[in-house]
């Protein structure tokens, strides 16, 4: 089984340097003597180098696909290894992501689906609409719905700007923001690392299920293929959904939410035969794999019980962080007691 690069240890990425250079502009009174006077034309073949930017802040479609591109291609070399074993089966994912993708809001952008190598039932999106689905997620769908479930909601991440905008906080967190923007190669860095980490909020789970069903509907496929693969995996991870099933909110939550938005029509009714999405992921079936499926439960487990140990840690010391700030403020200021005799 291919070891998953979402299972080991993670590698810390090294951010390049951000190097900018900065220029001083003097208040003068009076007029600049013609002899001290520089132009731009001067400062540049003096070696001085006006620093642009990415502004993640107003990111255009275009420039977001040319930092997708390059998150990209550091991701296929150096995490991933794309699956291409079976043309045809990688043809039918992306078809299937084609369709689901024309019903995005954001029609200006190319999606880009692509199918990993790797055993891990896992499936997300960076910027400019790259899309990712592991061989692994492809054989626990039991039918092509629950695969564009999981496609729309990756979509919807897109669609909702969720990377951007952790991009932008995460460079204002690290002090790498500045008015001109994120060094180019920095943005890419950070946008390699949050892709690996995924720390996906809650407000944006709950908002790209959301965006994922009306996805779904409009490309008029089953919506119900979309709770019924988020119950399979909450099952058969023992209440230990794989890493890109945050449990923020948790499953169960988001399962009653997806029922209770399911549109009463229920025009979609597409990609429910088992047989025929069988028939087009047939090369990745084999024979007796039920090792294989005990292996990524227990994956699943140690994936969730990191994930809580380091929740657990973050809360306690937010917690211990606030009780301090508490007891500062509790804390009588000291004042000095004048004391004035009259008389004797």
């Amino acid at each position: 089984m291919k070891k998953s690069p979402f299972s080991r240890p993670r590698r810390s990425l090294l951010l390049a340097g951000l190097v900018a250079s900065s220029m001083t502009a003097g208040l003068w009174v009076g007029q600049v003597p013609p002899a001290q006077a520089l132009s731009w034309l001067d400062l540049l073949r003096g070696g001085i180098q006006i620093f642009q930017g990415v502004q993640l802040s107003n990111l255009s479609d275009e420039d977001e696909t040319k930092l997708g591109k390059q998150i990209n291609e550091q991701l296929l070399k150096r995490e991933f290894k794309l699956y291409k074993d079976d043309p045809a089966l990688v043809d039918y994912v992306k078809q299937v992501g084609a369709r689901v993708a024309q019903a995005s809001q954001r029609e200006k952008l190319t999606y880009t689906v692509q199918v990993v190598e790797d055993d891990a039932i896992n499936a997300f999106a960076t910027a400019g609409g790259f899309v990712y689905v592991t061989t692994g997620l492809l054989e626990t769908a039991e039918n092509e719905a629950e695969l564009a479930g999981v496609l729309g909601h990756e979509i919807g991440h897109v669609e909702g700007r969720h990377l951007i905008n952790a991009m932008s906080r995460e460079a204002w967190r690290r002090g790498v923001m500045t008015a001109a923007g994120v060094d180019q190669s920095t943005a890419v860095q950070i946008g390699v690392e949050l892709a690996m980490r995924r720390p996906g909020s809650r407000q944006n789970e709950y908002d790209a299920d959301l965006r994922g069903l009306r996805i779904m509907r409009e490309a008029n496929y089953a919506e119900s293929g979309m709770v019924s693969f988020m119950k399979k995996l909450q099952a058969a991870s023992q209440g230990a959904p794989p890493s890109f099933l945050s449990t923020h909110p948790a499953t169960g939550d988001r399962v009653r939410t997806l029922n209770s938005n399911l549109s009463e029509e229920q025009t979609g009714t597409d990609g429910l035969d088992p047989d025929y999405y069988r028939n087009k992921t047939q090369a990745l079936r084999r024979d007796g794999d039920s090792a294989t499926q005990q292996s990524r439960r227990q994956e699943f487990v140690q994936q969730q019980a990191e994930r809580e140990q380091h929740e657990q840690e973050a809360l306690a010391q937010r917690a211990a962080q606030q009780r301090a700030q508490a007891r500062n403020q509790e804390r009588p200021q000291n004042r000095r007691v004048i004391r004035i005799r009259i008389g004797r």
